[in-house]
């Protein structure tokens, strides 16, 4: 059975590149818009990984993932932080949001790639 990958991503280029990505590999992608919807699509689909954007609408990454992580029925499910704000800092506050990975824009869809499989395996 193929794994879900849920993508929370508020930039329509930015999914593209996801999409085309994904479309590549046997794994199945679902999509939400903002921190909100990613929290809510993870509550729906239980997801096998999310990859979550740090700069979302309605609430951010950091909040989305911690609601995720404060969900024993989520909590397993891996989260990679996906973010063009690489500063200082930043994968630190990542991880303390509860975010098992983080990857800063723009990546390598290699790079990316590697990380989804390590942590799908």
């Amino acid at each position: 059975m193929s794994k879900t990958i849920l993508m929370v991503e508020d930039t329509e280029d930015n999914r593209q590149i996801v999409r085309d990505l994904i479309a590549t590999t046997e794994y199945e992608l679902i999509e939400a818009a903002d921190g909100a919807a990613g929290v809510a699509a993870a509550a729906a689909e239980k997801p096998d990984l999310i990859l979550m954007d740090i700069q979302l609408p309605v609430i951010d990454g950091y909040e989305a993932a911690r609601r995720i992580k404060a969900d024993p029925a989520l909590r397993h499910i891996p989260i990679i932080a996906v973010t063009s704000y690489a500063l200082s800092g930043d994968e630190a506050k990542a991880l303390a949001a509860g975010c098992d990975g983080y990857i800063a824009k723009p990546f390598s869809p290699r790079q990316l790639l590697a990380k989804i499989r390590e942590l799908l395996s």
